[in-house]
């Protein structure tokens, strides 16, 4: 499980029933979910964008430089949209809207409106989803993507496909991240080390939500935050090596974008090009059937190929590269040494 920062689901009931006297533009369809505006209370009228764009976060909080370029991008450089911010649990501290509250700041905004959603059925709000579907961009925060997951297939899922088919954009931080990939670690049984996904890569721990979005370009993916801080390559080579023995990537093999915290972001153009901002991010692929992976018994995996993208390097998931990375595997759960450096 991974949480947002200042935001804690089992305190989320609490701080909602403390300040929903006080809430700005406070308009909850039901007692379970919040609503806060900051900016113009109309909507941006226009018939076109030019997206899509996403921002794939190592944290939970809005990365200003690659937030910006998918502003511009979806705006083509002129006029403004809107930017709804989806919530599975709501601050215990500070600002009721962090992520808004940067946003707000930023050039072609012009409005920001924060939903703290705390049941799966929030998902088929109907004010929720207007707001969605008239919004141009969808950041989901950080927090617990297990809640994010349980969005799949209600009204909600559909209205943020339709804010990228419409030539908007999606993204996120940390949760928000893992939720924006086909295949989620959903950590719905709770959160997962790479030390326990190596010794059996069918521990409950590991679990994955698939089918709920699709983005263009950014098939056979699995997406992991908070990367060399947590340590977390061990744990993303045994999410692929589950994708690929249990079919969930097509084609037989699995990606893992892990992107680091602290200002990691990895910006991803209409055209499947991702542009990396702040830390680093790394670019992991199994392509064949792992030599063991099977419950109880550590993970056997040779050869992960590994591209580390440092800030200002480009990485074509349109057309994904065959050459510049590193090789890696993994021997009865031990990862060979140098795990986040190498030589091409």
């Amino acid at each position: 499980m991974t949480h947002r920062p200042f935001r804690t689901p089992a305190a989320a009931a609490v701080v909602l029933t403390a300040m929903a006297s006080v809430l700005i533009a406070h308009q909850p369809a039901h007692a379970a979910a919040d609503r806060i505006r900051l900016g113009n209370a109309s909507d941006v009228s226009r018939s076109t964008w030019n997206g899509p764009a996403f921002t794939m976060n190592g944290a939970g909080g809005i990365v200003t430089a690659s937030m910006t370029r998918a502003i511009d991008e979806i705006r083509g450089g002129t006029g403004t949209l809107d930017v709804v911010v989806l919530a599975g649990s709501a601050p215990t501290s500070g600002s009721k809207t962090p992520e808004c509250d940067t946003v707000t700041g930023l050039a072609g905004v012009n409005s920001c409106t924060t939903w703290t959603l705390t049941t799966a059925s929030d998902g088929n709000n109907g004010q929720l989803n207007t707001d969605v579907r008239n919004a141009e961009f969808v950041y989901f925060a950080g927090g617990d993507q297990c809640r994010y997951a349980a969005w799949k297939g209600t009204a909600l899922e559909a209205s943020v496909e339709a804010v990228v088919a419409k030539g908007g954009g999606s993204g996120g931080g940390s949760a928000g991240h893992h939720v924006n990939s086909p295949i989620v670690y959903d950590a719905c049984n709770g959160s997962v080390t790479s030390a326990e996904a190596l010794a059996n890569p069918y521990d409950r721990y590991v679990s994955f939500t698939t089918g709920m979005f699709e983005w263009a370009h950014y098939g056979a993916v699995v997406n992991d935050s908070h990367f060399v801080t947590r340590d977390r390559m061990g744990r993303t080579m045994a999410f692929l090596a589950r994708a690929v023995k249990d079919g969930l990537a097509p084609g037989g093999s699995a990606w893992g974008v892990g992107v680091e915290e602290g200002g990691g972001s990895l910006f991803l153009d209409r055209n499947g090009m991702a542009t990396q901002y702040g830390k680093d991010a790394y670019v992991v692929l199994a392509d064949h059937q792992p030599e063991q992976a099977v419950d109880r018994k550590p993970l056997t995996y040779s050869g992960f190929k590994i591209w580390r993208l440092t800030p200002g390097s480009t990485f074509d998931f349109k057309n994904r590269p065959t050459c510049g990375y590193y090789l890696r595997s993994v021997t009865n759960g031990v990862t060979d040494a140098n795990l986040y450096n190498g030589a091409p």
